[in-house]
């Protein structure tokens, strides 16, 4: 069994960003070979998991979230984040 491949990156709260989705840049989502949904865990308590949408006008290291979702999970902007696609 292979290891699936995560990265830590950058949650931001960001406008516009609709509840259960997230915007990725495209290339970290071919690094991370995610196609759909994405699993953040912050500091290995916090887990969700969103819906993820390609943005090339998202810096790679980092996943823009909805801010009143993010609020309610209780992840602060500029989080630390282990990103990956979610495990089966």
């Amino acid at each position: 069994m292979s290891k699936v491949p995560e990265r830590r990156l950058r949650i931001r709260r960001i406008e516009g960003v609709d509840e259960g989705m997230a915007k990725m840049n495209s290339s970290m989502m071919k690094q991370l070979q995610i196609t759909d949904k994405i699993e953040v865990v912050i500091a290995g308590k916090r887990k969700c998991v969103l819906t993820v949408v390609a943005d090339d006008k998202v810096p790679e290291r980092e996943v823009w979230a909805n801010p009143a979702q993010m609020a309610s999970l209780g992840i602060a902007d500029n989080s630390i984040a282990t990103i990956r696609r979610p495990l089966k």
